[in-house]
């Protein structure tokens, strides 16, 4: 028999506190209903005692220490589960928004997932063509990797985002999905996401969470957990292959310290709970391939830097926890450049693995080794051009910079609809390459120089030489 506890001993914030509890447990769901018959979600969130401290999802607006009554569910949080929810739009909650009626699931799971045993783990391999020559030809997207993009406001990553959406495809004749899920986002951006999917047809392949800046901060805590349940749940029982999308992690990062700071815990560095570390990590391991199942769950976490600071808590240990990350760069945005990835402090360290001969060609990790060289020296050029005038450059460090304009105009910079594979942005960086004299290329062997860089310039890249 279920016990309903009346009223409240204190509220503060999105918290409640309850007395006298007995039998509750930790990530238990509670529900509230006030004395006007409205109500409400609420999950435990710390036990002391016979004292319960419950999160409300609604926020606690309009409730007071009398005025309401709570029961304990004896269920942790479970995500409605169907194959179904492909093409479906909810709250950050997991609750439908769309307009198109209900979920009827196969199933139901916790949000807080299973912990992948790592003997099962598969050592992720084949690569995500996202269309965009700067990710797939530099810092290229493995199947089962989590790679994030580091950003600052105003900084264009909506918009990437939605590009890496549309464009984002397997290798292989698998079954392919979206799981985009945004936290404390406008209502603008999110009509944006919104009518982007759909514009472009991509929606029934996209399974859409959308958590406002206007409501509960609370619900941010869910939001990303409930995405990766469904991701989970396509991929290891519909063996699908998921690419999950997570913005804007800062607006996650920022909810958990409000909530640390209402539940008065003692605080770390720039006032975040010292467990945000293994917080995220608790998101960002559900990543990955198992063994005996065809599915995969990959991930592109995105996260704006406070101040464009690297060594900001929430991208310094995202750094720590990640495979890589993908940098936007504010002075590339300012020349004009889309999508301004800054090619030096960007890596993918599953990248080696999931490229070259039957994964995406020959010469893509050589190729890729060169570009980072050679770009690595634009910038030494330039620095020294800024001293003494680019009039007094050498021959060679005036190439260089002429590579580097070069490069950015052409190979960094692309439309937003323009969709390039992956053979396209390799010939169009041997094509950048033939600018350099052949003295300069010392990260490629005499095969690789052969075969694709002394070819007549007639059969250069159809972005031209």
């Amino acid at each position: 028999m279920s016990i309903e506890y009346a009223g409240f001993t204190e509220i503060n914030g999105p918290l409640v506190i309850l007395d006298g509890v007995s039998g509750a447990a930790y990530e238990e769901m509670v529900d509230i209903t006030l004395a006007n018959g409205v109500k409400r979600q609420g999950r435990v969130i710390e036990l002391h005692g016979d004292k319960a401290v419950v999160q409300v999802f609604e926020g606690t607006t309009g409730m007071s220490l009398t005025n309401a009554s709570t029961r304990m569910t004896g269920e942790p949080m479970r995500m409605l589960l169907s194959k179904e929810l492909l093409g479906r739009v909810l709250s950050g909650t997991g609750k439908p928004i769309d307009g198109l009626g209900e979920i009827y699931p196969d199933e139901l799971r916790d949000i807080n997932g299973a912990p992948i045993n790592p003997v099962f783990r598969r050592y992720p391999k084949n690569f995500i063509q996202t269309g965009i020559s700067s990710i797939d030809g530099l810092s290229t997207l493995i199947r089962g990797q989590k790679l994030p993009i580091f950003s600052g406001n105003g900084l264009p990553h909506d918009q990437l985002a939605v590009q890496i959406v549309r464009q984002a495809q397997v290798g292989d004749d698998s079954d392919f999905a979206i799981v985009f899920a945004a936290m404390g986002v406008k209502n603008d951006v999110a009509a944006y996401f919104r009518r982007s999917f759909e514009e472009s047809g991509v929606l029934s392949k996209v399974v859409m969470f959308l958590n406002l800046s206007g409501e509960p901060a609370v619900e941010r805590i869910v939001t990303p957990r409930c995405a990766l349940t469904v991701a989970e749940y396509l991929a290891y029982t519909h063996n699908m292959h998921i690419l999950v999308i997570l913005t804007d992690m800062t607006a996650y990062a920022e909810a958990l310290r409000e909530i640390s700071s209402s539940k008065g815990e003692i605080p770390s560095r720039k006032g975040f709970p010292g467990y945000l570390y293994s917080d995220l990590a608790s998101m960002f391991e559900r990543a990955g391939i198992i063994e005996g199942a065809e599915g995969s769950v990959t991930q592109i976490p995105i996260l704006t830097m406070p101040n464009d600071d690297i060594t900001h808590p929430i991208p310094d240990l995202t750094g720590y926890i990640t495979e890589g990350q993908m940098v936007l760069d504010r002075s590339l945005s300012q020349k004009g450049v889309y999508p301004p990835l800054a090619i030096l402090p960007s890596l993918s360290r599953l990248m080696k693995d999931g490229i070259g001969e039957g994964y995406t060609r020959a010469d893509h990790a050589e190729l890729s080794g060169q570009l980072f060289a050679s770009y690595a020296k634009v910038n030494d050029a330039r620095a020294l051009a800024t001293v003494i005038g680019e009039d007094e450059l050498t021959d060679i460090d005036k190439k260089y910079i002429r590579f580097g304009r070069e490069f950015e105009s052409r190979f960094i910079a692309q439309g937003h609809g323009e969709n390039r594979s992956i053979f396209q942005t390799l010939d169009l960086g041997w094509s950048l390459l033939r600018m350099l004299p052949e003295s300069e290329l010392d990260r490629l062997s005499p095969n690789m120089i052969e075969t694709y860089y002394r070819i007549d310039k007639a059969e250069d890249s159809v972005f031209g030489g």
